[in-house]
C-alpha cells in the first residue's frame, strides 16, 4: 500500500500532503488531550501504535507481482477513536519510510491520507453501525462483530484510496481515472481482501483479550457497554 519514495507526480505529492495537515494537526492535539485525560492509557495507546506499526510493516507478496500489507489502524480507531489514529499512524508511516526505505517522505502525505486518516474513519464508521445493528445480542458478540468490521473495513478503504491516488497520478490510456482505479483496485484486492479478514480476526482476539485483563481501562473509553464512565469527549470523540 505504501507508495514509494518520489513514485507521484510533485503537485500530487503536496496536494496529498495538504489534504492530510489538518488531520494529522487535529489527531497530535487530540492524543495530547487523551494523555492528560487518562494517564493510564498511555500503554495502550504505545500499544496500539505499536501494533499499527508492526502490521503496516509487513510486506507480503500479491499473486498480481505487487505486495500487500495489513494496517492496523482498526484498533486504534476503535479505542481511541479516529483523530488519535491519524498521529500515530503518521508516526508509524515516518519511522518506516526513514528506518525501513517503506513508503517515502515525499508520498507521506498521500500514505498518510489512506492510512492514518481515511481507514480510521471508515473503519470507526463501520464499527459504529454494527454495534448499532447488533444492539440487541451479548456485549461479547456485538463488540467483536464491530471490532471485526472496523479492521476489516480500515484495511480495504486504504487501499481503495491508495488506488484512486494512483489513478488521478497515472491515468489509463484508454480509460482515463475511472479505468486506471479499476486495473489499481482489481490489482490490490486479490491480496487485500482476505488479508483484511485475517486482520480483522486477529483484532478481534486482541480485543477479547484486553476485555479480560484491562476492563477497567476499556470501560473508561467507552468500547464496552457498562458502568463506567463514558469516554471524554477530549481524547478525540468530538471533532
Amino acid at each position: 500500500m505504501h507508495i514509494a519514495e518520489g513514485f507521484l507526480p510533485p503537485v500530487h505529492a503536496a496536494a496529498w500532503t495538504a489534504a492530510a495537515a489538518p488531520f494529522v494537526v487535529h489527531g497530535v492535539a487530540s492524543l495530547t488531550r487523551a494523555v492528560r485525560a487518562d494517564p493510564d492509557a498511555k500503554l495502550l495507546l504505545g500499544a496500539s501504535g505499536a501494533f499499527c506499526f508492526v502490521l503496516s510493516a509487513l510486506k507480503i507478496p500479491s499473486v498480481t507481482g505487487s505486495c500487500s500489507h495489513p494496517t492496523g489502524v482498526g484498533l486504534g480507531a476503535v479505542l481511541f477513536r479516529p483523530p488519535v489514529m491519524a498521529a500515530l499512524g503518521t508516526i508509524t508511516l515516518l519511522f518506516q519510510a526513514l528506518l525501513l526505505a517503506h513508503g517515502g517522505l515525499t508520498t507521506l502525505g498521500a500514505n498518510v491520507f489512506s492510512m492514518a486518516v481515511v481507514g480510521p474513519w471508515v473503519g470507526y464508521a463501520a464499527y459504529r453501525a454494527v454495534r448499532a445493528l447488533t444492539a440487541r445480542m451479548s456485549e461479547s458478540a456485538s463488540l467483536g462483530a464491530g471490532v471485526f468490521a472496523a479492521a476489516f473495513a480500515a484495511s480495504l478503504s486504504t487501499y481503495t484510496v491508495t488506488s484512486l491516488q494512483l489513478a488521478l497520478a497515472f491515468p489509463d490510456a484508454a480509460g482515463g481515472v475511472g479505468g486506471a482505479f479499476v486495473k489499481f483496485a482489481s490489482i490490490f484486492s486479490i491480496t487485500q481482501v482476505p488479508l483484511s479478514v485475517i486482520e480483522g480476526l486477529v483484532t478481534v482476539v486482541i480485543v477479547r483479550l484486553l476485555t479480560t485483563v484491562g476492563r477497567d481501562q476499556l470501560l473508561r473509553l467507552g468500547v464496552l457497554r457498562g458502568s463506567g464512565p463514558a469516554q471524554p469527549a477530549t481524547s478525540g470523540e468530538a471533532v
